[in-house]
């Protein structure tokens, strides 16, 4: 399902999505009437704009989390760095993507989500977490459990905020899928989180992605 304010974002995104086997978008929809419409259509995903001049998509957000069965939710955005997407991700977001995602892209981000995965835009993630205010705020007790990991665990998560998948954290860093795999369970246990969304939240309270050292390609 599809929420924005303007029709020919709708219509361009079900135009897209539909002509993918797997995907039928099942409705497309304005901010005031999504709650209703997810209640009759009982989506699986939306795709959720942030900035909405008929009602706050943060708003929208909290009242589908609040459904007694949420739909994977992931927020539009037109701006690679939006002061609102950190709120979203920390509302319950699974991700973010920018309206300008290239078409073949697209599809698979869908089904990402569809999967129980995280989008986090690469083209906009670092961007983001640099924009926000709270990007310099000090180390809380929850942040301080990044000093945890390891080194390659710490290359991991910089890569996890940056939306990539295993497989393409694994090409970036030279490590198989299995490894990798194995890397981010090990964060999510150490940091006591349930999401990879959360996981990259931490690791921006740390200070870990606002200008630390970047992966090195080599390492445990």
């Amino acid at each position: 399902m599809v929420v924005d304010d303007e029709a020919l974002v709708r219509s361009g995104f079900k135009l897209i999505l539909s002509a993918a086997d797997d995907i039928e978008v099942v409705a497309t929809t304005t901010g005031a009437e999504a709650v209703d419409t997810v209640r009759r259509a009982a989506p699986d995903v939306v795709l959720l704009d942030i900035r909405m001049p008929d009602v706050d998509g943060l708003t929208v957000l909290r009242q589908l989390r609040a459904l007694p069965v949420p739909p994977v939710v992931a927020m539009l955005t037109t701006f690679d760095a939006d002061e609102y997407v950190l709120t979203a991700l920390r509302s319950g977001a699974a991700g973010f993507l920018l309206k300008d995602t290239e078409p073949d892209q697209l599809a698979q981000l869908v089904r990402t989500l569809a999967a129980g995965g995280v989008v986090m835009s690469p083209k906009a993630s670092r961007a983001v977490w640099q924009s926000h205010p709270g990007a310099t705020a000090p180390v809380d007790e929850e942040a301080a459990r990044v000093g945890r990991l390891t080194e390659r665990e710490r290359d991991v998560l910089v890569l996890i905020a940056e939306g990539l998948s295993n497989a393409d954290i694994g090409a970036r860093i030279h490590l198989s899928a299995g490894t990798v795999k194995d890397h981010v369970s090990a964060i999510l246990t150490k940091l006591r989180v349930g999401s990879r969304v959360q996981a990259a939240l931490l690791a921006q309270r740390a200070g870990l992605l606002d200008g630390g050292p970047r992966p090195s390609g080599s390492g445990r």
